[in-house]
């Protein structure tokens, strides 16, 4: 049986990455803040599906818990078959409003955790022929907005970058991009949903089905739904000004910061 390790495990899209992975019989090793909620979720995996489910309580926006993360990761006598970089948030606010104590929080946790647990998890799966990530990032990557957009945008190319590196190698690299997902992730940084079309909402345990897809197909870069598709395909072909424009006002109505 081979193993994944999820950031951000205990809701949104790193629960429906353990609910399926654990369906499809892969062990588990599960981090995320909360101890609790961690060895619920664990019980019940186990309990559902007879995996095993390891819990590593851990704060990504700290260097112990980003090292604790890291050293499980690169031990070869429990190797860690596929990494899921999940773990993020949002902030709620325009910049100058948002402390820059949470700015730099935010960056620590979208790039400088991304960064070295992919390698920590690369270097082993590289000496072994074989291995996965998937660092989750979304499609504000492509827009100009602000820092989150600016740190998901890092991920893309970061994710990208290094899936070239290792080619060949047997190491996959994908970067995800979804949209408006429903998880907890609003809630936890204040924002209201109820504004946001129906349409533009996807649904977690589809997206990571089509995400696990893309990534056995070899796919540096998802965007798992065809209406996302059509939106970055306008993105593209849009001036920057304008574009710039547009997602100013739509960030601060419908996203984080």
């Amino acid at each position: 049986m081979t193993t994944a390790l999820i950031t951000g495990s205990t809701a949104g899209i790193g629960a429906a990455f353990a609910r399926r992975l654990a369906a499809d019989g892969h062990n588990l090793v599960l981090v995320a803040r909360d101890t609790k909620r961690l060895r619920e979720q664990a019980t019940e995996l186990h309990d559902r599906h007879g995996i095993e489910a390891e819990v590593l309580t851990a704060d990504l926006a700290s260097d112990d818990g980003i090292d604790l993360v890291a050293d499980r990761l690169a031990d070869r006598r429990n190797p860690v078959d596929l990494l899921v970089n999940n773990a993020g948030f949002g902030n709620k606010g325009r910049f100058l409003d948002v402390s820059m104590a949470d700015e730099l929080k935010m960056l620590k946790v979208h790039c400088e955790a991304v960064l070295r647990l992919t390698a920590a998890a690369t270097g082993g799966m590289r000496e072994r022929g074989r291995g996965g990530v998937v660092n989750v990032a979304s499609v504000a990557a492509f827009v100009p907005r602000g820092t989150y957009g600016a740190s998901k945008a890092w991920v893309v190319q970061f994710t990208q970058g290094a899936a070239r590196d290792l080619a060949g190698s047997g190491v996959r690299l994908m970067a995800l991009c979804p949209g408006f997902v429903r998880t907890e992730f609003h809630q936890r940084a204040g924002m209201g949903t109820d504004n946001i079309p129906d349409w533009m909402w996807l649904d977690a345990d589809k997206l990571v089905a089509v995400a696990l897809g893309d990534l056995a197909r070899g796919k540096t870069l998802s965007v798992p739904d065809p209406r996302y598709k059509v939106l970055m395909g306008l993105v593209k072909v849009t001036p920057r000004g304008l574009l710039g424009g547009v997602t100013s006002r739509t960030g601060r109505k419908y996203g984080p910061q």
